[in-house]
């Protein structure tokens, strides 16, 4: 799987980079059909605290599965994201 993580707004560390990395990697254990993963994270202009989003999108043979969080910390986001995303990845492995 290729992953490709881009940061909006702000130069990630690459702390940063290595977390998301591994925690998108690992979202192959459910699914081996994941041919891309495109990691968006961005500094929302809002005044709360809860403004870093962190998307994620993964390239499944013919379809695309997408997750969208925004917390206090891209950590927190990325996590979140993967979660969801780790739902998403079962209910399409069902359907098929």
């Amino acid at each position: 799987m290729k992953i490709d993580i881009q940061s909006l707004h702000f130069d990630a560390s690459q702390q940063l980079k290595e977390f998301a990395n591994h925690k998108v990697s690992k979202l192959e254990h459910f699914f081996d059909g994941i041919i891309s993963a495109d990691v968006v994270l961005s500094l929302d202009k809002a005044d709360n605290t809860e403004n870093k989003v962190s998307k994620i999108t993964l390239g499944v043979s013919g379809d695309v599965l997408v997750a969208e969080k925004q917390c206090k910390t891209f950590e927190e986001g990325i996590d979140l994201a993967c979660d969801a995303l780790r739902r998403q990845l079962q209910k399409y492995k069902e359907q098929k």
